[in-house]
């Protein structure tokens, strides 16, 4: 089951900048192995949307948990809840990577 997660971030840019790397690691992890969905940032760095694969809420909530973001104090709070495709565009994502 998806489940979407809409995170706000602590208000201090360096401390997004410098954990962003250990971030996107992790993400990139998740897409190998079939946990992750999409993700991206906000475009103002008040936070992001990413949706995760798992099979329960818990699962979810620990995929978050185990995010250098967390670790780090970068995510400040989220909400999570099950979420359905019904449509999708693959052409306008951006390429893994």
């Amino acid at each position: 089951m998806k489940y979407a997660a809409i995170h706000t971030y602590a208000k201090n840019p360096d401390l997004i900048t410098t954990h962003r790397p250990a971030h996107r690691a992790y993400l990139t992890g998740l897409i190998e192995s079939g946990r992750l969905v999409v993700a991206g940032p906000f475009l103002d760095d008040s936070g992001a949307l990413i949706v995760y694969e798992a099979e329960s809420p818990e699962a979810a909530e620990a995929l978050i948990k185990a995010d250098p973001f967390f670790a780090a104090g970068v995510f400040q709070t989220w909400q999570l809840k099950p979420w359905k495709t019904v449509f999708g565009n693959p052409g306008l994502l951006p390429p893994n990577g």
